[in-house]
């Protein structure tokens, strides 16, 4: 299972007593900040897509969506979002529980700017009903493998 990649992933670190498993589903931005009991915007939602044949993952603010000309002037490439079957099996990860810890060799991790609006973020652990409150020096350390971006704007 996913979530025990993760929970390994952070044991390393010393890390995975802070995992937040929930009775209710997190796998969407709204359920996951009603579960934790923090705005929408806080919750750090990762994103996957398709670039040159390769999985990537953006993480980005929960009140925000990819903006087709600032990614497509990033990554050279309309923005194509993996299917749920691709997510799984590129990613290592199913839909409801993506994250950017523990995944699969290969994929290139982004954070995205519209998460330095806050001091804590919430990712979803690998599962659909878990998250982790992570600073954003924190998000940087554990997940922010290839660095800062600015694809997403504010959803109308």
């Amino acid at each position: 299972m996913a979530i025990d990649k993760v929970r390994e992933y952070f044991r390393e670190y010393g890390m995975e007593d802070r995992i937040q498993e929930f009775e209710v589903s997190s796998a969407t931005v709204a359920l996951a900040a009603q579960a934790l009991g923090c705005a929408p915007q806080r919750i750090a939602k990762t994103l996957s897509f398709l670039v040159d044949g390769q999985a990537i993952l953006i993480v980005a603010a929960g009140d925000v969506k990819i903006d087709n000309a600032k990614y497509k002037k990033q990554f050279g490439t309309k923005a194509k979002m993996l299917s749920p079957d691709e997510v799984n099996e590129l990613v290592g990860h199913a839909i409801g529980g993506v994250c950017p810890f523990a995944v699969n060799e290969g994929v290139k991790v982004y954070l995205d700017e519209s998460l330095k609006r806050f001091e804590t973020v919430f990712p979803a652990c690998g599962s659909s009903n878990s998250a982790i409150e992570l600073t954003i020096p924190e998000m940087e350390k554990y997940a922010g493998e290839e660095g800062w971006i600015d694809v997403c704007k504010l959803m109308e």
